[in-house]
């Protein structure tokens, strides 16, 4: 399956309610470890936001009810994500104090360096 597109951007709803109309979900059989069971019944779910176009999986319990609230509560954790707005940037000039002991700390750096030169045997 392709991956889907957002069909409207951020800030996406994050209640239950809501997100329960907006997502379709699968039933599926689960892979792994688990013997017979598990390739006999369809607990494991996966979800699909169609506003965001967020797919999340959950195939970790025997049971589907647990397998729902899980996948459920991973889709709000990625969309939470999905609606951070990082806060603007706001420049700041370096104050005059640091600037002086950025350039003394060079100025020491830089005659630290010049006594590495090489040893002449002018003598």
């Amino acid at each position: 399956m392709p991956p889907l597109k957002p069909q409207r951007p951020p800030p996406y709803s994050l209640d239950r309610k809501a997100l329960e109309r907006e997502v379709v979900v699968e039933v599926f059989r689960a892979r792994g470890p688990g013997g017979q069971h598990v390739n006999k019944t369809e607990s494991a779910l996966r979800l699909t936001h169609l506003p965001s176009g967020v797919v999340v999986a959950s195939q970790d319990s025997p049971s589907q009810y647990r397998n729902r609230e899980t996948a459920f509560a991973r889709l709000v954790e990625r969309l939470e994500r999905l609606n951070y707005v990082r806060p603007k940037r706001v420049p700041t000039r370096p104050t005059h104090g640091s600037r002086e002991r950025r350039i003394e700390g060079k100025k020491v750096r830089g005659a630290t360096k010049r006594t590495r030169g090489k040893v002449r045997h002018d003598e």
